[in-house]
């Protein structure tokens, strides 16, 4: 897990004591050294007062919280300080003038990375995995017209059937009959919920070190009460990290229906031990480094998160062409 990061899974309390961070819950009190430190993740009901957020913001720390169930319910995001006024105003105009070319290029994106993920060399090849990836392979992103609404619907229909795809080469327990969000109804759909929303987290702190707006976005609707770029950019990355976790983990028998999950009524959930065990493997999977072709030397894929904010924000201020990262030329 990287030094970076550090996350609480159990009840407690938070606090600052000189210059460093103390937890203390019923096991005891642990010290946690502020130096490195870049996020912090609240898995589970932890006090905190303003005296420690002060602190956290000053030492540029992005605090992210979850509940007890692994719902996502939002993030401390300290005081902006890269502020860029003429990369605001270009990142507006381009959404009036170029939304559909930079959204289409995010799903073509998606497209692209599903057909790598997907591709039969990687599994036994059933016939039926063969004919899906053949349709996304052969996909046709259209932008040309202008109407979000029919990329969306695009976008919807190559994610119903990378699902399809899903349900071949996972491990026959977990298969879903179809993707529910809210609440997650089968452990299938408890750990892409999850996972999905860890992602998301992640690149909330990445496009922070960077000058975008996180609230103005392409391919989804900029609204209140979310970094909506930060789910334009983590659409494509969900393929390169939350669901290939998934898949190991199943299929390698890493996760189990009986001991890392429970489920009440219509809804399912990891509990504590699963959310450690499926942390720590996204973790690895993001701190994990390929070949940069462009840059010539080995990134992580948490570094290519904020490369991505990099790409985009050089688009608009300098024109460049845009494509969101694509797994297999590692761009």
């Amino acid at each position: 897990m990287s030094s970076s990061t550090r996350y609480i899974f159990s009840i407690g309390t938070l606090s600052r004591k000189d210059n460093s961070l103390t937890f203390r819950n019923e096991q005891g009190t642990t010290h946690l050294p502020i130096e490195g430190i870049k996020e912090l993740y609240i898995m589970n009901e932890v006090s905190i007062n303003t005296k420690l957020l002060d602190f956290l913001s000053h030492n540029g720390i992005v605090v992210h919280f979850f509940n007890y169930y692994g719902y996502y319910s939002g993030s401390f995001y300290p005081k902006d300080k890269y502020l860029s006024g003429k990369l605001r105003v270009n990142q507006a105009i381009a959404y009036s003038n170029n939304r559909m070319g930079i959204a289409s290029s995010f799903v073509e994106a998606i497209r692209i990375n599903m057909v790598d993920l997907i591709a039969i060399k990687k599994y036994k090849n059933p016939e039926d995995l063969k004919e899906i990836g053949f349709l996304i392979e052969n996909y046709n992103v259209d932008g040309s017209q202008n109407d979000i609404k029919k990329l969306l619907s695009m976008e919807g229909e190559l994610w119903r059937q990378f699902y399809k795809a899903l349900n071949i080469i996972i491990m026959p327990y977990f298969i879903s009959d179809k993707r529910v969000k809210r609440p997650p109804d089968n452990p299938l759909n408890a750990m892409i919920s999850f996972g999905n929303m860890w992602l998301y987290t992640k690149t909330i702190t990445q496009l922070y070190h960077t000058h975008l707006d996180q609230c103005i976005s392409f391919l989804h609707e900029p609204s209140e009460g979310r970094f909506s770029l930060s789910l334009d950019i983590s659409e494509v990355f969900k393929l390169i990290i939350v669901y290939p976790v998934i898949i190991n983990m199943i299929n390698k028998k890493m996760i189990s229906v009986a001991s890392h999950f429970y489920k009440d009524l219509n809804y399912c959930h990891l509990n504590e031990e699963g959310k450690k065990k499926f942390v720590m493997e996204l973790e690895k999977k993001i701190s994990g480094t390929f070949q940069h072709s462009k840059l010539g030397r080995a990134v992580s894929y948490e570094t290519a998160l904020k490369l991505e904010g990099y790409k985009l924000s050089k688009h608009l201020l300098e024109n460049t062409s845009f494509m969101p990262f694509i797994e297999k030329v590692g761009v």
